[in-house]
């Protein structure tokens, strides 16, 4: 079992910046890959940024550039800069361990002037 808990969401003007945090606990040593998905109203889920235990990485190609992933052990970092209003949404952090999957309960984003 692998509990995730985020953080660091917010209300940011266009052009602003906020990184996410999302901290596993439990059985974090055999988590494999990382990811942050989105959700903005009336939309469906989207994925953001995705990181293997090695470090590999792979972004929406609509994010990339603004939008950057990280990781430790046991927590996924993700870094937004440039935010634009369409960023608006509920960020999940998303971890793979012994072939399940867990999800966060989301942060809320909004970014507005």
């Amino acid at each position: 079992q692998v509990m995730l808990v985020e953080s660091g969401g917010g209300t940011v003007q266009p052009g602003g910046s906020l990184r996410l945090s999302c901290v596993a606990s439990g059985r974090s040593d055999t988590i494999t890959s990382m990811a942050w998905f989105r959700q903005a109203p009336g939309k469906e889920r989207e994925y953001v940024s995705v990181i293997g235990r090695g470090g590999g990485r792979i972004t929406n190609m609509s994010m990339k550039g603004r939008f950057s992933i990280s990781r430790d052990s046991r927590t996924v970092y993700l870094r937004m800069n440039s935010l634009k209003p369409e960023d608006t949404a509920v960020y999940s952090c998303n971890v793979f361990a012994n072939n399940t999957a867990y999800w966060g309960q989301g942060t809320q984003v909004t970014v507005s002037s």
